[in-house]
């Protein structure tokens, strides 16, 4: 600093020097102000100088000083030079006021004599009333005529601008600290209402008459935390007096409550007051402006939202009728402190805080105070949201201010106390440096300016909160202390609401939280927990003790329990993490793997209480948690290379079994891959290209589970008898050889085999047949691994015709005794393991069966559609919903299937893009042919994917395949979140399905059954 005052020095007068070591950035415009009217002989005054230095904005005080100086008359002028230069409280209250805001400047050269409002407030415990400012205001109201023949509403204006003049320079100059003055901004906001009001009665005497109207203010100016600029948030409720029907009540109320509106909000020569904000009342701006208490009651017991019980956490009468204000205010309290009972309460706020982040423009969320993450929002989420909890039992917390809220919740346990001040001091400073950049042109605005003028000038202001040295460079020192608080505010943020948690559960040190078991019980039923009693128990086992596996999972759980509340069951979650827990909590790579990659602890939260097939497959061998924190970790393997795995660990077993076992071994964790894969969103971002990519993954990884299964069996079967005398082939039938698997799906296969030259044909069918039946065993053995269900029920003859047959015998078959329904499951057949030479003549053998080249007769028409109609009727489950059976009910997967099968056993000689055994591929090789029109294809392709989905994530959820959605609430939400719905919208989805698998039935009524 000192090198920049010499260089500025030797290119500046002496007189400009001097105001340049006083901070001006122009001294060539101070010196020409200095000599200007009304600043005669001050130029060289010490003292004026050096209170002009100390302002936020040297220039911009001695300007706005200029400014008022010149619009003064000489007696005034005279009489303020006086003051300035022998009253340091009245100097240094208008100089910081001119050295902040232009606005205020502004007002203060159009009404120069309300300088003289700075010298009432000189003593320091003089703190002004709702009272006082409406003696003031209503002063100034009343001498309006006399004033120059000025309307109302101007008084009232000007005098609203003299009271915020007084309340900012005792502000500017710490008279007063935040909290104090945000109350005297809410106390003349509610003083400004109510002179309006009564503009407002005598404007409208019949009106007055017929009602009475009381003014409910809302959001920070019912909370007394109000900003200099922003919005008032008002209800207005109604009541008529005796002798008085309710409805011309409500009509005159209403009239009085729009002409305060006008009065406060409209522009006029001398400005806006600030918009008064219905928006908060029942209905919103699509309500009645004005109800009466009983239809107030009416609504929030019926329709409100759990939003609209937080808005009146912070409701307080501040004008009209006191009697029916505290009458509404009494009335609707014991909802408000019922909220918190509410299904989904802490996921709808939660979500409504994420909504409003996401609302904000990319690029303005760096900038924002108040909404952006670690803003003021943040601060007032996380205190409305435990007061709401813990304030139904503790009327201590139930306070509309934020920090007497957060003061509260300290003194109660609630929140630690070294937390409650790194809060407290966070959210003072957030709002100190959004009131400094309001106060500038008095506009409402929450964005940190760019400008490096703004910044200075706001450092400066704000010296006395920043921890370094603003004199060097202020405006870097303001950003790290902005950027400071709000990491701080967003830490917390994200802590609050379960670190408490643990200091319920663990023995930590003094200045923690100590929430009673009640309320902790009380906190986690919030949360969605089900079972808090059990939630507690987990969280005791977790965290309590001296071991650095408690400390690190102290540190880790308020993070974890706020993901497994975001879930549809967050018991599940927890309980599944305690497993995981003790299972690898000794393991140095687990917990390091949590604590240093947050991305990995939240994958794994997710994965926990997304539902029970993941985390069964993952408790079965819990270092699978590892490639959670590898970026490639949940990337599904391919054929090959999951082949090659799985018959190296069976070429390194001692036995079959064992052989078998290692193959089950590699599947499961490849199970558990994909399965997280899903659940996390990471296959795919488009839902139906991410239901492809889980199919093809499932199918590969039982792929290459037959391979090495087969091939540990010839193994175990040559050990014992010498070399196998037939090749066998394994084909995929079904959603396998479609490569569209679920994780629910048994493997429908068909074995062939061949004798091998010189062989006997019943020696190779007896060593296939038992090569064959241990397969199918070993693999469906119950253990510990999950079983991998081989049905062969396909074959000819079904389960009364031979397990595996030779291809000349498969010949015979179909040339002979093969159904039109035969022909129509070999449109799925795909060799997936075994002789690749065997398996591709057995393709060549099937095609001009699934593949006629004469289409499909009329008999066999008849017969598919009898079929159908018959497992309709007679297969679906006794009591299952025809509408919601994601198999064979109406529009389901077999509807769709079914449709698109009859067409390639019509087209698929003549169409080779037909010849595929994947259901959407065939549909869209239709489409381009012309056989299907592509908007009914859009239809039966919608309702395809959705049933898969639905059978997807009933499998992820329940750990069990199931056809129909889940009965269980839990469960069903636990699907609904798979599919992407939100918490409490279980509904919709069942709403979504019947609505699209109704339009795809209709399709397929016209192309199956008409067509």
């Amino acid at each position: 600093m000192a090198v920049e005052e010499q260089r500025a020095g030797s290119r500046v007068s002496r007189p400009e020097n001097r105001l340049v070591r006083r901070g001006f950035t122009d001294p060539a415009q101070a010196v020409r102000l200095l000599a200007g009217p009304g600043l005669e002989g001050l130029a060289d005054d010490p003292v004026l100088l050096d209170a002009l230095g100390a302002t936020a904005d040297p220039d911009l005080a001695l300007l706005g000083l200029a400014r008022l100086l010149e619009a003064a008359d000489e007696a005034e002028r005279h009489t303020l030079r006086d003051t300035l230069t022998t009253s340091k409280p009245l100097r240094d209250r208008l100089l910081g006021v001119l050295g902040v805001s232009t606005a205020l400047a502004d007002h203060l050269a159009r009404h120069p004599h309300d300088w003289h409002v700075l010298v009432t407030f000189e003593l320091r415990d003089m703190h002004p009333g709702p009272e006082d400012f409406r003696r003031a205001l209503a002063e100034s109201v009343r001498g309006s005529g006399r004033a120059g023949g000025r309307s109302p509403a101007d008084a009232l204006r000007i005098a609203y601008r003299r009271c915020l003049l007084a309340i900012a320079a005792r502000d500017l100059t710490g008279t007063t600290d935040l909290a104090q003055t945000a109350a005297e901004l809410a106390d003349l906001a509610g003083a400004t209402l109510q002179t309006a009001l009564d503009l407002a009665a005598e404007q409208d005497p019949d009106a007055a008459r017929a009602c009475r109207l009381a003014v409910i203010g809302m959001g920070k100016c019912g909370g007394r935390e109000l900003n200099y600029v922003s919005d008032v948030d008002v209800i207005f409720v109604a009541e008529p007096p005796e002798g008085v029907d309710e409805h011309e009540a409500v009509k005159a109320a209403t009239r009085l409550a729009a002409a305060l509106t006008r009065l406060c909000s409209d522009t006029t020569g001398e400005g806006t007051i600030w918009p008064v904000d219905a928006n908060l009342r029942p209905e919103g701006r699509n309500g009645p402006l004005v109800r009466t208490l009983a239809s107030h009651l009416a609504y929030y017991q019926r329709w409100a939202k759990t939003w609209e019980f937080q808005a009146l956490l912070k409701a307080r009468p501040v004008a009209g009728d006191a009697d029916l204000g505290a009458a509404y205010v009494e009335a609707l309290a014991p909802m408000v402190w019922q909220a918190a009972a509410r299904d989904n309460f802490v996921t709808d706020v939660q979500q409504m805080r994420r909504r409003v982040i996401d609302s904000i423009p990319a690029t303005e969320l760096d900038r924002q105070l108040k909404l952006g993450p670690g803003g003021l929002r943040d601060v007032e989420f996380s205190v409305q949201l435990l007061q709401l909890v813990h304030g139904r039992t503790d009327p201590a917390l139930r306070s509309g201010n934020t920090l007497e809220a957060l003061a509260a919740l300290s003194r109660g346990g609630y929140v630690g106390r070294a937390d409650a001040v790194s809060l407290d001091t966070a959210y003072r400073f957030l709002r100190s440096l959004e009131h400094r950049i309001q106060l500038y042109r008095l506009r409402r605005t929450h964005l940190m300016p760019t400008g490096a003028e703004d910044l200075r000038r706001l450092a400066r202001s704000l010296a006395a909160l920043i921890n370094d040295d603003t004199r060097s460079d202020p405006v870097a020192a303001l950003q790290r202390e902005w950027k400071r608080h709000a990491v701080e505010v967003r830490r917390l943020h994200e802590k609050l609401f379960y670190r408490p948690l643990l200091d319920a559960v663990a023995e930590l040190p003094p200045g923690a939280a100590g929430l009673t078991p009640d309320a902790a019980r009380a906190r986690l039923e919030a949360l969605g927990y089900a079972d808090p009693a059990a939630a507690l128990r987990h969280l005791s086992a977790l965290a309590s003790g001296v071991s650095r596996k408690a400390a690190i999972q102290r540190t880790l759980l308020p993070v974890l329990l706020g993901w497994f509340a975001d879930s549809a069951d967050p018991d599940a979650g927890l309980l599944n993490f305690r497993q995981v827990s003790d299972a690898l909590g000794r393991t140095p790579w687990y917990l390091r793997l949590l604590r240093d990659e947050s991305a990995a602890a939240e994958q794994l939260a997710r994965v926990l209480s997304a539902g029970r097939l993941a985390p069964d497959l993952l408790l079965r061998a819990p270092e699978a948690v590892a490639m959670l924190g590898d970026p490639q970790g949940l990337v599904p393997r391919g054929r090959a290379a999951l082949e090659q795995e799985v018959l190296a660990a069976v070429g390194r077993a001692g036995s079959t079994a064992a052989a078998v076992a290692a193959a089950r071994s590699v599947r499961r964790r490849e199970l558990f891959r994909t399965a997280a894969a899903d659940v996390l969103g990471r296959l795919d971002e488009d839902p139906a290209e991410a239901l492809d990519a889980a199919g093809e993954a499932l199918t590969a990884l039982n792929a290459a589970t037959l391979q090495g299964a087969l091939r540990a069996c010839v193994a175990g079967w040559e050990a014992e008898h010498g070399d196998l005398p037939t090749r066998i082939a394994v084909i995929a039938m079904g959603r396998f050889g479609g490569r569209e698997l679920g994780y629910g799906s048994d493997a429908d296969v068909l074995f062939v085999h061949e004798p091998l030259l010189g062989s006997l044909e019943q020696d190779a069918a007896r060593a296939a047949q038992a090569v064959c039946h241990e397969l199918r065993t070993l693999l469906g053995a119950p253990s510990t691994e999950p079983p991998l269900l081989v049905d062969a029920d396909l074959r000819p003859e079904g389960r009364s015709g031979p397990l595996v047959r030779t291809l000349s015998s498969y010949a015979a078959y179909y040339r002979r005794w093969s159904h039109a329904w035969e022909s129509q499951a070999l449109l799925r057949a795909d060799p997936v393991a075994g002789d690749e030479e065997l398996g591709a003549r057995f393709r060549q053998l099937i095609d001009p069966l699934r593949y006629p080249g004469t289409g499909v007769p009329e008999r066999d028409l008849v017969e598919i559609r009898r079929i159908k109609a018959r497992i309709e009727a007679e297969r679906l489950p006794r009591g299952a919903d025809p509408t919601t059976h994601t198999k064979i009910g109406r529009g389901g997967l077999a509807d769709v299937e079914w449709t698109v099968q009859l067409l390639q056993l019509q087209h698929g000689h003549e169409l080779p893009a037909l010849r595929t055994t994947r259901t959407r591929a065939a549909l869209a090789a239709a489409v381009e042919a012309g056989l299907v029109g592509r908007a009914d294809a859009e239809v039966l392709d919608a309702a395809w994917v959705l049933a898969s989905r639905v059978r997807s994530a009933v499998m992820l959820v329940r750990g069990r395949p199931g056809d129909s959605f889940p009965g269980e609430a839990r469960e069903l939400a636990g699907v609904a979140r798979y599919l992407g719905y939100g918490a409490g919208h279980s509904g919709e989805l069942v709403d979504d399905y019947r609505r699209t698998t109704r339009r795809a039935r209709a399709v397929v009524e016209r192309l199956f059954y008409d067509g």
